[in-house]
């Protein structure tokens, strides 16, 4: 049965976020997603970084189903292995010990947004942990900055998610970065994309 979904918002992004890994992301090793959501963005970015192996998670067993037939629709069965039920806010995060050891990078598109304050907290802090020192965490989506929004359009967004979920909102950039930092994880770039969205690169850092 094919229980593939299909996000819109993917099919505009996918080639931008994949131009924004493409020089991070080294030629080996794993990634771990988390909030995969529907899957095309994994499936996107595992043929077009062939070398890495891209492990999808995503607490939403609907969503699992989609990236699972998306697998199997693109044949990569032998190379992406099967989605994790990761909540981001389960600690600490259940992993295998060969993703941890092969991780390299850790990624969150379009979630903090559609999540409580708490999911970002527990997504630095569970970051911080499993990366190495110079691995990275990427996030991308709408951003506030100095508390105010980039544009009219994130406003409306802003106001449509709190009406859906008085948890949910545009967060602030230096909110989040804020919560990096009690997680050893520094900001090293920042990134405008299309659709006022933004790019967020941390690095695992710590002082010897």
């Amino acid at each position: 049965m094919d229980q593939r979904l299909f996000f819109p918002a993917t099919q505009r992004n996918k080639k931008d976020i994949g131009d924004v890994l493409s020089k991070i992301l080294l030629k080996k090793g794993s990634i771990l997603e988390i909030g995969s959501g529907s899957g095309e963005h994994a499936i996107e970015f595992q043929k077009r970084f062939p070398g890495i192996i891209w492990q999808t998670s995503d607490p939403e067993l609907i969503h699992r189903k989609s990236i699972s037939s998306w697998i199997d629709y693109e044949e990569l069965n032998r190379k992406m292995p099967a989605p994790l039920g990761i909540d981001v806010r389960v600690c600490p995060w259940e992993i295998s010990s060969e993703l941890r050891d092969s991780l390299q990078g850790i990624i969150s598109i379009n979630m903090i947004h559609i999540a409580s304050w708490e999911c970002t907290k527990s997504l630095f802090k569970e970051s911080g942990k499993l990366l190495n020192n110079g691995q990275f965490l990427m996030i991308y989506g709408p951003f506030k900055i100095g508390n105010k929004h980039i544009s009219q359009s994130n406003e409306l967004f802003d106001k449509t998610l709190k009406l859906q979920n008085k948890n949910w909102g545009v967060r602030n950039l230096e909110k989040v970065s804020a919560e990096a930092f009690k997680n050893d994880l520094i900001r090293e770039e920042l990134i405008k994309m299309p659709s006022n969205n933004l790019a967020l690169i941390y690095r695992k850092f710590i002082s010897i």
